[in-house]
């Protein structure tokens, strides 16, 4: 699993799909297309993990539209479409829903809210609108 994202300076900044490529390029390099069947991307906003913020969802979904794209780019439409992006950070019963409406995000990363059995089970069990 890749873990991907930016601060939230960056964020605030407008800074993320730039800062995400530049990762992305720099982690995958050597890669090869073939490998890309292991590669799991997880977009983690480093402003969102452990501390209860989450990325809307509307924005995230960019951000993973953003690294099909530039993954099309760096090996091709197949291997893009073809790479689990999962959305990791401060993911909650409350927010799981809204997340994974999305069509680009493919799962979460569930930190915290795993450690309760309730939550955990709740997030597993998400509600696909």
């Amino acid at each position: 699993i890749l873990c991907i994202g930016e601060t939230k300076e960056e964020y605030e900044a407008g800074l993320c799909q730039a800062i995400c490529a530049v990762q992305i390029a720099k982690d995958l390099d050597g890669v090869s297309k073939e490998d890309m069947a292991n590669v799991v991307i997880a977009y983690e906003p480093v402003w969102a993990i452990g501390t209860g913020l989450v990325c809307p969802s509307d924005v995230a979904q960019e951000v993973h539209v953003g690294i099909r794209e530039f993954l099309a780019k760096m090996y091709d439409q197949e291997v893009a479409d073809a790479t689990r992006i999962q959305y990791g950070g401060s993911v909650t019963p409350d927010s799981v829903d809204d997340l994974m409406s999305k069509p680009d995000i493919d799962g979460c990363l569930v930190g915290g809210a795993s450690l309760d059995p309730a939550k955990f089970a709740r997030i597993c069990n998400f509600v696909r609108s």
